[in-house]
């Protein structure tokens, strides 16, 4: 898969088939709607193009600095490539972006530049200045300008929309199991390992303390989760906390990981981690000695939770 980052990098003298959307979490939704597009693009022998932007355009047209995104762009990348696309174009949008009329974003953008002989999109979709453009004007220039318009149907479309609402609710109340039954996939936070308090070496259990550089990022709820990560190719298990840690009077959240059976230095390395299951909400304990002690309680509940479920 290429990505390029901007429409007018892209060039290629080859047919694509495209379909256009944020596309945030590539949830199973999404999936239906971008398998039909590689399907149908290889069946035609043609390239299969998603155009999506960023930021999010609600972040530049209203200024929303509330809106959570369910991945980043690496993450979206990731799972976009393990799908088999040919093309992940990024567009910057921008308000003079948005200031482009339909005409001209089908002529220029869809025809002239990305070669469109297919566009598989959805019945609801608005697109151009003032969101003027819709599914009908697009059926118009699809015949003016020579090519198909493949609608997806509104069933799909509804549940894309529902499955990425449960999937953001199910993550800030804590339902795991949720959130990945949606996703198909279990869920993953990226940041660079830095330095905290060293709390956790003293007693015995380590933390890599996680700081994710996506202010966007949706990070789930607080409390103890189950979690994997892989560090060079080798996958390790353990224990993740998300909070403040009442228990030693934290003023700003953490996200803390332990790994079992791992002593290595991570400091200033960018590792993914992956949520398989929640334990337990986050508490304040009386005493240290009482943290520690639920800790264990919680390692033995995470390895048994491992041994008896395939992950």
């Amino acid at each position: 898969m290429k990505i390029i980052r901007s429409i007018a990098a892209f060039d290629s003298s080859e047919k694509t088939i495209v379909t256009i959307g944020t596309f945030d979490g590539i949830h199973i939704g999404h999936k239906k709607i971008l398998k039909n597009l590689i399907s149908t693009a290889k069946k035609e022998g043609k390239k299969s193009v998603l155009l999506t932007f960023f930021p999010h355009p609600r972040m530049v047209l209203q200024k929303d600095k509330t809106i959570l995104l369910l991945n980043t762009l690496d993450e979206k990348s990731m799972l976009l490539k393990k799908m088999g696309l040919d093309y992940l174009i990024i567009h910057p949008f921008s308000k003079e972006f948005s200031r482009l009329t339909a005409l001209d974003f089908v002529r220029d953008i869809l025809v002239n530049t990305l070669n469109t002989s297919r566009l598989i999109i959805g019945y609801d979709h608005h697109f151009g200045k003032n969101r003027e453009g819709n599914i009908h004007q697009l059926k118009e220039y699809s015949s003016l300008y020579d090519f198909n318009i493949q609608e997806i149907p509104a069933q799909d479309i509804d549940d894309v929309s529902v499955s990425s609402t449960k999937i953001r609710t199910a993550l800030k109340e804590g339902n795991l199991k949720i959130a990945n039954n949606y996703l198909g996939y279990q869920y993953m936070l990226s940041g660079i390992v830095v330095s905290g308090k060293q709390l956790g070496g003293t007693i015995g259990f380590p933390t890599a303390n996680i700081e994710v550089e996506e202010s966007y990022k949706l990070v789930p709820s607080s409390g103890v989760y189950i979690i994997r990560t892989r560090i060079n190719s080798i996958v390790f298990y353990g224990i993740m906390n998300i909070g403040f840690n009442p228990t030693v009077l934290g003023k700003h959240q953490t996200i803390e990981a332990h790994l079992f059976d791992f002593n290595e230095n991570l400091y200033g390395k960018k590792i993914t981690i992956k949520f398989i299951h929640f334990l337990r909400e986050e508490q304040k304990f009386n005493s240290v000695e009482e943290l520690v002690g639920q800790l264990n309680i919680d390692k033995e509940n995470a390895i048994s939770y491992l041994s008896n479920n395939r992950i």
